[in-house]
């Protein structure tokens, strides 16, 4: 184990070094919070303060913001740890895959070294954004979300990181280039925010394209994110109503719904795990007949 652990911290400090790299694996969470800062939360503002006449425009905001942070979350646990993978590609093309064979390090650690420290990054940078996110609810909208809720958040965020990270890892495994690299990680990390419903709220989309964005574990990770960033918000903008609480848990996707079933909590947790060990056999299997 400690070669595997020299090249985690070669590839950790090659991410971190390559600061280029460090912003752009953080490019979606980015965009998604300048949108809403400059557009989207005051149109969702005005258009639930319509619904809601009785909730204080505090009210409101923070109920926005805590749905909006639960997508920034999400998204980075996707794109931070995408970005880390960028040293296998790299390595991949400059022909340094030859150069570790020819030492005494064997391929299924070099696989073990580029997975580990792709995760490791995702979870550290996806908890720096975690705890802006809690730090700007609780100064700028005074929403201070309780020690459980911040620890079952931190949990959901991990087990996110190491599921998300593995597809990455079984996608990125099939390019070749760094320019072919960067291309795709510019795409996804702006289209995921849609696909995750981070965007819009997944229920004003046609209900047919909404079931299918409920139906991938991108907008079960993002469900099981919004029930605890928003369930102290939501309980006090809706007040005693219940109906209208699950119009808008299904309107903002904190409960999805896939046709007419309710994705079960359960179901979102067993997907993600799935995810986590499935696709970790899979693109490894892939890395290491790659390198050779």
């Amino acid at each position: 184990m400690r070669v595997v652990g020299s090249i985690v911290r070669r590839n950790l400090r090659l991410f971190f070094r390559d600061r280029m790299n460090v912003f752009f694996s953080l490019l979606g969470a980015i965009i998604l919070f300048v949108l809403y800062t400059l557009f989207l939360a005051r149109l969702q503002i005005d258009g639930l303060s319509e619904t809601f006449p009785s909730a204080s425009e505090d009210e409101i905001r923070s109920f926005v913001d805590t749905w909006m942070f639960a997508g920034i979350v999400m998204l980075s646990t996707i794109t931070t740890g995408l970005g880390a993978l960028a040293t296998l590609v790299d390595d991949g093309e400059t022909g340094r895959f030859r150069d570790f064979l020819v030492s005494p390090v064997r391929r299924w650690q070099l696989v073990l070294g580029y997975l580990a420290a792709a995760v490791i990054v995702a979870v550290v940078m996806s908890m720096i954004v975690l705890t802006v996110s809690i730090l700007y609810l609780g100064i700028v909208d005074a929403t201070w979300l309780g020690p459980a809720i911040v620890l079952r958040i931190a949990g959901i965020t991990v087990l996110c990181c190491a599921g998300f990270t593995a597809l990455s890892a079984l996608v990125v495994s099939f390019i070749r280039t760094n320019a072919a690299f960067s291309g795709f990680a510019t795409v996804i990390g702006t289209v995921l925010g849609f696909i995750a419903g981070a965007y819009i709220p997944v229920g004003s989309l046609p209900i047919a394209v909404a079931s299918t964005i409920n139906a991938l574990p991108f907008a079960q990770g993002a469900m099981l994110l919004r029930r605890e960033f928003t369930d102290e918000s939501l309980a006090s903008m809706v007040g005693r109503n219940a109906e209208a609480a699950a119009t808008i848990r299904e309107f903002y996707g904190i409960d999805a719904f896939v046709g007419d079933a309710l994705v079960p909590a359960g179901i979102a947790f067993g997907v993600l795990l799935a995810m986590a060990f499935g696709f970790t056999l899979l693109s490894a299997g892939r890395i290491r007949a790659r390198i050779r």
